[in-house]
């Protein structure tokens, strides 16, 4: 019988690899397109002119090959693909600058970044590497962190624990053993299934890209599992895990402290999604210099020179469809007119919700295949973000190049369930978590751009119906009530930032304002204020929703892209537009950059040597 079945495996896996690596459309990474370094460009005005172009009937583009709905970098990078192989592209943004949670906004001489706070696997010549320089021409530069990248601090202030976390796997398991003494055995074996685990993540790549009725065999036949260590772990959730290695309740909160790059609840997590982001930061983490708005002013070029455009204030408010229900353009809503976009694909990077609830047709909204897919997913919780401008250099106010995550206790569940649970004004009061990062002092050009001063970006968790009542309101009008409410969750962040950083006092403070779910709502479209689009708990692993959602939906000509596609943050829309490229390319483009990251590694290697 283990005979059969490991035939069977041997079989499908040669018949997968087969049809996922058969190649036949136009290659985005056939070359290294990396150029020499240009001069940064520093001037804002100068930025704007790439990243702030608004959108007028007349700048739109003729013969379109595809329009894109949303800038995000899952938008965006989808965007440069097509247009590396010629494709002609408009990409269309509801907000006033392009980047979706990669732009940046400037208030009192400060800029803020919104969503970028620090990326993994930016290695050299590794995939994940190479496909940024290509998909940027080699313009985007990564600055390192510090080594420690993290601080995790567990309990209150008269008894705060903090924990350094190392990159590199050997650095990260001896300073975890140093702290952990007698806990050898679960800081190796932790080490040891997130590895094992985070490398069976090409299934879930395969499973979005393979003929369907192959993908439903590998599922129902439970040999899914077997091809991959990802999908037997990722029904287990990360709190089940954690307890079965250690007693040590420190030591299990250092494990699964970084649950909040993702937003679930350690005991809502599935271990897969979570030993993702751990081995995502072992090797270290980078942050863009010059900010994050970097990203796309690199990309937006790229797609223009391919005869595309990149518009904002474009809001789209419905996807056409001709008679045969083929999707067939978009229509953008200026001022009270609308204006007709036509084009022959159209994709969306505003997220399944948008997508399927807000820009379809009635009559399509009610399609069975189309309600499937909603009712496998919900939306994620929502954000909350305070962005603090500073008087003072990063050496003045104690700052570095790395992110601090605070905790008032150690039982996660415990802590953030009662917080989410309570009622608005009992949560203003205390927030038991927070992440606190200063892009100013990651970013080497800042003290160019930005002398004597400096900025802290503070996220955490909010619920949405807490400021729901405002969702109509002006976003610079949104009354008292709201600004009290705001002001008292600014207030209590405030006084964990400045007993952890004693440095930072009231009187440096230049600027401070907070983001809620509500302003999500408004500049990055996101339904329910969420960060990471459709709720990234254990059922989002399930392999059929894995299957169910891919780039190609039910409509034809209407494909998705970004975090709901694949997984969220950075690295997962990014995943997400390399996977709606390969169903549009009709080739692999997983394994196109995979290839060219070795190719360019030998070709630097030997120019080296020479």
């Amino acid at each position: 019988m283990l005979m059969i079945v490991a035939f069977a495996c041997v079989s499908l896996v040669i018949f997968i690899l087969k049809y996922v690596f058969g190649n036949s459309g136009p290659n985005p990474f056939e070359k290294d397109c990396r150029e020499p370094l240009k001069e940064k460009v520093y001037d804002k005005k100068e930025k704007n002119k790439v990243l702030k172009q608004g959108f007028v009937a007349s700048k739109v583009p003729d013969n379109l090959d595809a329009v894109i709905i949303g800038s995000g970098v899952g938008g965006l990078g989808l965007a440069v693909l097509l247009a590396k192989v010629g494709k002609k592209v408009l990409v269309l943004e509801q907000h006033s600058r392009a980047g979706g949670c990669c732009h940046t906004f400037t208030e009192k001489g400060f800029e803020f970044d919104v969503g970028i706070h620090y990326i993994g696997g930016l290695m050299d010549h590794k995939p994940f590497r190479c496909m940024l320089d290509q998909m940027t021409n080699g313009q985007l530069e990564w600055e390192k962190l510090e080594n420690p990248f993290d601080h995790v601090v567990l309990g209150p202030p008269e008894n705060r624990r903090s924990y350094p976390i190392y990159s590199g796997s050997a650095r990260y398991s001896e300073e975890l053993k140093k702290r952990f003494p007698g806990e050898e055995k679960a800081i190796d074996e932790y080490l040891k299934l997130v590895k094992k685990t985070g490398k069976g993540i090409w299934v879930m790549a395969v499973l979005k890209l393979c003929p369907l009725p192959l993908a439903k065999f590998l599922i129902y036949t439970g040999l899914v599992k077997h091809l991959s260590y990802f999908y037997k772990m990722a029904p287990r959730s990360l709190t089940d895990v954690v307890n079965e290695l250690t007693e040590n309740k420190d030591l299990r909160a250092v494990f699964t402290y970084i649950f909040g790059t993702y937003g679930n609840l350690p005991k809502d997590s599935s271990f897969s999604m979570h030993s993702l982001l751990t081995t995502h930061y072992l090797n270290g983490a980078w942050y863009p210099k010059a900010g994050s708005s970097e990203i796309a002013y690199h990309m937006i070029p790229i797609i223009e020179k391919a005869g595309g455009a990149v518009l904002v204030r474009a809001p789209v408010n419905r996807i056409l469809f001709n008679d045969a229900k083929e999707a067939c353009g978009v229509s953008v809503l200026k001022g009270q007119e609308e204006v007709h976009i036509k084009a022959p694909m159209v994709i969306s990077d505003a997220g399944i919700f948008n997508t399927y609830e807000n820009l379809l047709p009635k009559e399509l909204q009610v399609m069975p295949e189309i309600q499937k897919q909603l009712s496998l997913v919900k939306h994620g919780e929502g954000g909350l973000s305070i962005f603090i401008g500073l008087n003072g250099t990063k050496e003045e106010l104690g700052l570095k190049a790395n992110n601090y995550w605070i905790f008032t206790e150690n039982n996660f569940d415990e802590l953030v369930e009662k917080y989410m649970n309570a009622e608005r004004e009992d949560a203003s009061k205390k927030i038991p978590l927070l992440f606190v990062a200063s892009p100013s002092a990651k970013d080497p050009s800042w003290e160019e751009r930005s002398p004597g001063k400096s900025t802290l970006s503070l996220v955490s968790f909010a619920k949405y119906s807490w400021f729901e009542e405002w969702k109509d309101d002006k976003v610079t009008n949104r009354g008292s009530d709201y600004k009290e409410l705001k002001q008292a969750f600014i207030d209590s962040a405030l006084d964990v930032v400045m007993d952890v950083f004693p440095k930072i006092t009231r009187d440096k403070i230049e600027y401070i304002d907070a983001g809620t779910p509500i302003t999500n709502t408004h500049y990055i479209a996101a339904p329910k204020g969420e960060f990471y689009g459709v709720d990234h708990g254990i059922a989002r692993f399930n392999p059929e929703l894995n299957v169910t959602i891919r780039p190609q939906t039910p409509l034809k000509n209407l494909y998705l892209t970004g975090q709901d596609v694949f997984l969220c943050g950075f690295a997962g829309a990014i995943a997400g537009a390399l996977t709606c490229g390969s169903v549009i390319l009709n080739r692999n483009l997983h394994l196109d950059s995979f290839l060219l990251a070795m190719k360019t590694k030998y070709i630097d290697k030997k120019l080296k040597d020479e």
